[in-house]
């Protein structure tokens, strides 16, 4: 598996509010809106975007909360070109410790995807 990280998504909890801050306060140009979710041209970088926090973490299969065992409100992303690959690249993750949250399978929104989490340190 690469190091290169496709996006990086962060669980906002007020939508309309993040958005203003980052494009009228910031200037930064929305590349795509879901509504759900919305992205910003990357400038050189990864793609950042902000997407519900509650529906972050269902997708995530974690709990919201955030109170240490839930969500910390943050994604990355590695976008590869074939299911295939994404099932090889979770198996890697599993073979070097990581606990896989949310097995490889067909998105609601169309895509192949699995969610796991590194284990850095001993639970």
């Amino acid at each position: 598996m690469n190091s290169h990280v496709s996006a990086i998504l962060l669980g906002v909890k007020d939508m309309e509010r993040s958005k203003r801050f980052y494009t009228d306060g910031l200037g930064w140009k929305i590349k795509q809106d879901f509504k759900i979710s919305v992205f910003f041209v990357p400038h050189g970088g990864s793609l950042v975007g902000f997407y519900g926090r509650d529906g972050l973490a269902e997708s995530v299969g974690l709990s919201p909360d955030g109170n240490g065992s839930g969500f910390s409100g943050i994604v990355f992303n590695y976008v590869v070109r074939s299911e295939a690959r994404v099932d090889e690249i979770i198996a890697e993750a599993e073979k070097a410790g990581a606990k896989i949250l949310k097995p490889a399978a067909k998105e609601q929104w169309g895509g192949y995807g699995a969610q796991g989490k590194d284990q850095p340190y001993a639970e």
